[in-house]
Parts: structure tokens; sequence; C-alpha cells
């Protein structure tokens, strides 16, 4: 089985949208831990729900928080690591040992690095009067969406688009386009 280390620290959509390609089948894959630094994140109860295990992350200070991850997932059978709006930066152990990847609710390069999360990308986006938004996975680097991107899906920003709006959209098109990616990984891995 393909085993997907999710890491949110938020509401965990995109978390319940891999839990529902597996659950429907859509996905051949196995979540053996959710990780959040943040105790509020409504990712962990979406775990709870779905008998997944959790981690909550206790350090406060990258360096520390990569040597506490490192152990964390030392006895864990890891493909990926999925960072599903998970807001800290990956430290140098957790890249140099796993493939990770991240979604992004913007057409990188554009509307990223710290600070460009959620509802801040979106803002931005229509702010800026873009045509397009949407959304990009990327592999992550040791700084913010800025590792190589992986694919992209363009989403186009209407002229009454309030960020809410367009957040939903832009939140639909990730779920279908990380589902797909995270299907040709499993079926790409040795273990299929």
């Amino acid at each position: 089985m393909y085993n997907i280390v999710v890491f949110a620290s938020g509401n965990g959509t995109t978390l319940q949208s891999i839990i529902d390609a597996i659950n429907e089948e859509k996905l051949e894959a196995n979540i053996p831990l959710v990780v959040s630094n943040n105790p509020n994140a409504f990712a962990l109860e979406r775990a709870k729900r779905a008998n997944i295990p959790t981690y909550l992350i206790k350090e406060k200070d990258s360096e520390k928080i990569d040597a506490e991850l490192e152990k964390a997932l030392a006895n864990i059978d890891i493909d990926l690591i999925v960072l599903a709006g998970y807001l800290k930066l990956i430290g140098k152990r957790l890249i140099s040992k796993y493939t990770i990847i991240n979604t992004h609710p913007a057409l990188l390069p554009k509307f990223g690095g710290k600070g460009m999360y959620g509802m801040n990308v979106h803002r931005a986006v229509i702010e800026a009067k873009e045509e397009f938004s949407g959304v990009t996975l990327h592999y992550v680097n040791s700084e913010y969406d800025r590792g190589p991107t992986i694919m992209q899906t363009r989403v186009k920003v209407l002229p009454t688009d309030t960020p809410e709006d367009l957040a939903t959209r832009v939140q639909s098109a990730e779920k279908i386009q990380l589902v797909e990616l995270l299907k040709s990984f499993a079926q790409n891995s040795p273990k299929h």
C-alpha cells in the first residue's frame, strides 16, 4: 500500500479530499499519520473521525521542529508527505529524507511565499486583477513555494468574484488535481 503522511495547519479540506478518495476507492493509498502544528486545527478532528493517528508538533523553533519530526516519523513507512495547508517551513532533515509535495492555491511563482496562504492569496489575486488563478502542486524545498512545479490547473477569475468565491472554485480544482497526482504517484510506485 502507498503511504501518504499529511501535514495540515487548518481546516483540513484537502486532507478530507484524500480521505474521501481512499474511501471511495479512487486512490489506492493509506494515511498512516496526520501531523499538525496547530492544536485547534480541524484537520486533527477529521483524522480522528477517519481513525487516522495524529501527531501534534511540540517544538516552536524550526530547527527543533525538524529534529522532532525526524524522530516522530522514523518508524513509519512513508512514500510521500503532502503539505495540505501546512504553514511552517519544512526543515533540511525532512527534505533530504522524504519526497514532499505542497498544494498552493495560486499559479506559482505568482502569489507565493511567506504569508501567502488561504484568503490572503485569493484577495491578492483579485486585487492584482489577474485573469486566472489556480492551483500549483510542487515539490518542497527549503524556501516557501519555491520547489519545482509538478502540475498546475488554471481557474478563471470572474469580475464578480469575492475572495471566498474564488477560493471555492480553486479548492474544487485543487482536490481533483491532487487526487489525480496521488493516483499517478501510487500507480508508479515500486509497491504497486
